[in-house]
This record gives C-alpha cells, structure tokens and sequence, in this order.
C-alpha cells in the first residue's frame, strides 16, 4: 500500500506539472496568435497597403510588401501576411499592385511660396527656342490684360545669342506695360524698357554692391539683363504681393508637393513674415506638408541681426509639422551669370567670380550662429564659394563647443568642387545639400555652363557619388521653382545621369551616378538627416510617422531604371491620411 500510494502520488504530482506546462503553452499560442493579428498597442488599424515593393531606406535596404498605420504612425511593416492580418472592417486597404511604394519624399531645398507664386505666372521652363519662349510669353499677356505687371521665370541662357536676351526682344512682345522675367536658375532678371524706366536705370545708374547692370559696349545703356543684387533695382518697384496672396501661393504649394508625393519641405531662405503665413496655416490645419525654414541673412550674419531672430528661434521649435532653426548665407552667384566664385578663371571671361561675402565675415557670421544653436545653409556653387563654406565650418568648430545636438551645417547646391575639398565634407560633418536635376544634360541646361567653366571643372559637376564615397552626407531637393518640384527628375538624373529623353546614352559624367537606393535615401532619410528629424521620418519603420508614396510603377525593376522619370505618385499619405490619389489620366 505505501508502495501503491506513493506511485499514485507520484503520478499525480506528473499531472499536475502536465497540466500546468499545457496551460502555460496553450496561454503563450493564444498570445502569439493575438499578437499576429494585432499590434501591440490598443486601437484599430487605419490603413493597409499591401502587395508593394516597399522600400523601407533604413540603413540595410530592406524590403517589404506591405505596411500598416494607426492613427498618424507606422505601427507595422512587413509581409502582406503578416500585415494584412491586422484589417478590421474600418481598415482602408490599398493595393499597391506590386508598384513601389516609398517614404514621403523631402525636398531639402525649395523656395515654397515663392514656387506657389510660380504657379500663377509665365512658365518659362522647358521652352528651348525663342519662338516658343515668346509664345507662353504673349499668351500668358493676353490672357491677363489687367494685371499691371508680366512677370515670370524659367528661361534658359541658351537660346538667345550670346547667352543672354534684350529688352528690345521683349518690348516687342509686351510693349504696353512693365514686365520682368526671372532666368530658371534666379539669378538674372530679364526686363523691357517700360521696367527700367520705372526702376529709373539709365546708362547714370550705378552696379549695386555683388549685381551687374548689363550694358551695351558702344551706348553704355541697359541691354535689359540684371544680375544678382542688381535685380532688385526692378524687383522694389514690382508690386510686392500681400500676406492674403502667400497664403494662398502657400496652398497652391501644398498641392502641387501632395501631387508629386512631397510630404515634407526645406524652405532655403525666407522673412519672418513668411514664418507667419507657415504658423498660421499650420493653426488652421492648412499645412499639408512638414515644413523647416531658413531665415535669409542679408550678408553675413551679425551679432544684433541673430538678437532679432532668437524669438523666433525659440517660438518656433522643433515640432514634427512646423519649425524655424536655420539660416541661409550667399556665398556666390551662378555660373551660367558668371556670378559664382571660382578658384580659378572662368574658361570664356576674364575673372573668377567674386564672392558675395568676404571670407572673414563668413567666417565670423557662422562663427557667431553657429554657438546660438542655429544650423546654418551656405548657398555655394563655385569651388572657390565651396571651400569658402568649408573654412568657416571648421573656423566654427575650432571656436566653439559642440551643441548638444550636434553640428550639422550644410552646403546648398555644390556644382562644381575642387578634388582637394572631397574629403572635407566627411570629416567636417557637412551635408552636401544638393539638386540633381540642375545637372540634367539637356542642352538647355548643360551647354552654357560647361562653357563657362570649361571641360575639366565641368567633369566635376554635381559630384555626389564622389562626396558619398568620401565620406559625406546627401540630402537632395528640388530648387523649386527653379526647377519642376518633381522628385522623379532629379532621381532619375542621379541614377542614370541622363537627360529624362535618355541622352547621351551612357550618361554625362558617368562616374557620378548613385544606385537607385542611394538616391532614394538621400531625397528621403539624407533628407530628415539634414534637418533633424531621422527619429521621427524619412523611413518606413514602427513608430515613424506616416508618410507614404505610391508609385505608378515598380521602378526597382531593371527595365524601370532608364524611365525613372516617368514614374508617378498614384497616392500620397501624409500623417496618416491620403491627401492626393491620381486620377486614371491625369498627370
């Protein structure tokens, strides 16, 4: 009997352990099987979008095929099964159809208003002979016979002889009031007679500081062409638009970075005035977009200049959809103008370019914005203004502690760079803040500016597959309305180095193209880099915010790569809601 009783114990004691490791097993299944079919965290899922080639720019590349989003986050991505277990009846469900779907792209260096003010004047880009500049030119004057002035932009140097036009030219096309044409890089203004007499510039008036009144060599009069500062000769007596009319330049704005699958904006240079309009629209839940602006500095910065803006700095704090924490410095012109700073002379005119800034007072201006906490954005084109930049970066490092943040000041545009200076971009921390498409081959765009610098500085143009391999960040933008906003130009420029028609057939400057992934992260995760904000987007990760693209194809197919440019958002999500979905037909 005691034999009996203890194997009985025995058993049973066996049973009880059974029963509670299947109890335990069967609760963990349970939790398993819960958790598969729904995050972690309380809620439903708003949106799915699955059976896509999911481009996630994390660090590693990796891919997936869908992605889930509660609320304004990413709360899931992966397979669609794993995925697409999360719906619930009041789920939005998208089918990418095996298209690429892609983070919100960010546009690093765009001029915002200004390119919503673009939208309602004469378009100029793409017209690449006089008779249809002259065309859009009159069409747009007789459409709008009330308006006081015929502005515009985006002409090219290269059709008119000589690289440059004359108001003769288009007096003969708007003869009955002023008019003023901004060249597509801006930093030319093209004017008839009716705009110089108003400014009152004669063959008296003098060049402003860092601008030009062009001449005529024999009369000594004003050939209707001002460069740089000398624009604003004409641009004072321009009627400045109102607060009501940016509001709504800014909304226009809105839509057209919704319709290309911009979600979030740089703002490379603007007034307190303009942090205004951005403040109430962001109030008004009108701000569409992520938006950071840059205060532009009227030359170097100075001590009481930074006084003034500290409030601002402060009201206007890092916050996910709206902030101020930049300033934007000139170091240069262009080089189509002639105007941007060379190290060495200019292949087709005596002189170098001058700078903008003296080297000293960079040096200081930086020096002095830098221990503020601001992060500063050095307009540099010619290698001399790039080395410029350069110096006062490591000058305010020398001087100054290190934020706290770190430092992350920037360099915009970058078009040409002396082989000595690659590598400073890495070791300085310096972003190259770059747009690609500046440096699309078309004839329009490329010929007059490798004339000017001639074939050796010109086969360092847009270098930054160089800049990346040395060490350096990338964050890419548009120059809006310098050019289109459309991020697939300047992505397909950076792949393939081709104009969007597919010439020359092996790319201009071929060393420089970057992988699709590597201009993907650079207009999307370089981009969030460059203005703090990694932690929060430019990748499509758990917890980030939800912004989101749909593309009309997958361009990760090799048969995509020679028509990047044709591919086109087919829906934008912007904190977790789709703000634009195309329209069969539409562009």
């Amino acid at each position: 009997m005691l034999e009996c009783g203890s194997t009985c114990c025995s058993m049973a004691a066996r049973l009880t352990t059974f029963v509670v490791v299947g109890i335990v097993a069967a609760t963990f299944i349970a939790g398993l099987i819960v958790g598969a079919q729904r995050d972690d965290s309380d809620g439903p899922i708003d949106l799915i979008i699955h059976n896509g080639r999911v481009f996630t720019a994390d660090a590693d590349g990796t891919m997936a095929e869908a992605l889930a989003v509660r609320g304004n986050r990413l709360v899931r991505v992966g397979s669609d099964r794993e995925v697409l277990r999360l719906r619930r009846p009041q789920t939005q469900v998208v089918d990418a159809q095996r298209a690429a779907v892609v983070p919100g792209f960010n546009d690093a260096h765009v001029h915002f208003i200004g390119g919503g003010l673009a939208l309602e004047a004469i378009d100029l880009l793409g017209a690449t002979d006089l008779d249809e500049i002259e065309r859009r030119i009159r069409d747009w004057a007789v459409a709008n016979p009330d308006d006081p002035w015929v502005i515009g932009r985006g002409w090219y140097y290269e059709p008119f002889p000589g690289g440059l036009p004359t108001r003769q030219l288009l007096d003969a096309i708007v003869p009955d009031r002023p008019a003023r044409l901004v060249s597509y890089d801006g930093h030319t203004a093209w004017v008839n007679t009716r705009a110089l007499a108003l400014a009152g510039i004669d063959r008296r008036t003098p060049d402003p500081v860092n601008g030009v009144i062009v001449r005529d060599p024999r009369t000594g009069d004003a050939t209707g062409v001002l460069k740089e500062s000398a624009m604003a000769l004409v641009g004072r007596v321009v009627p400045a638009p109102t607060k009501e009319d940016r509001a709504r330049a800014l909304r226009a704005a809105v839509r057209e970075a919704q319709r290309h699958g911009v979600t979030s904006v740089q703002v490379a240079g603007g007034s307190l005035e303009d942090l205004d309009v951005y403040d109430e629209a962001a109030r008004a839940k009108d701000l569409g977009v992520r938006l950071y602006a840059a205060l532009s500095a009227p030359g170097a910065p100075t001590e009481a200049w930074l006084t003034d803006l500290e409030a601002a700095r402060v009201k206007y704090a890092d916050d996910p959809l709206f902030k101020a924490g930049a300033i934007k410095i000139a170091a240069d012109g262009v080089i189509e103008a002639h105007t941007a700073a060379m190290l060495e002379p200019y292949a087709n005119r005596e002189g170098s370019g001058t700078p903008t800034i003296a080297p000293d007072d960079l040096n200081k201006g930086v020096r002095l914005a830098d221990a503020r906490g601001w992060q500063v954005m050095t307009h540099a084109i010619g290698d001399r203004a790039i080395r410029m930049a350069l110096d006062a970066y490591a000058h305010a490092e020398r001087s100054n502690r290190k934020p706290a943040r770190g430092r992350r000041h920037r360099i915009e545009h970058i078009e040409t760079v002396h082989p000595a200076d690659f590598p400073r971009f890495g070791a300085l921390g310096v972003i190259a803040s770059m747009q690609p498409y500046h440096g699309s081959p078309t004839p329009a765009q490329i010929d007059v500016w490798t004339r000017n610098i001639g074939a050796e500085r010109a086969a360092r143009g847009w270098p930054y597959a160089t800049i990346a391999a040395r060490g350096g960040r990338l964050a890419f933008g548009s120059d809006w309305p310098v050019v289109p906003l459309n991020p697939m130009l300047g992505i397909h420029t950076a792949v393939n180095r081709t104009a969007p028609d597919g010439l020359p057939r092996d790319g201009w400057n071929p060393g420089q193209k970057l992988t699709l992934e590597a201009a993907l992260r650079a207009y999307t995760a370089g981009s969030a880099w460059a203005s703090f904000d990694e932690g929060r987007k430019g990748t499509l990760t758990a917890g980030m915010l939800a912004d989101v693209v749909v593309l009309s194809t997958d361009i990760f197919a090799p048969s995509a790569r020679a028509s990047l440019s044709s591919a086109r958002p087919v829906l934008t999500v912007f904190d977790g809601k789709v703000v634009y979905r195309r329209d069969a037909g539409t562009d």
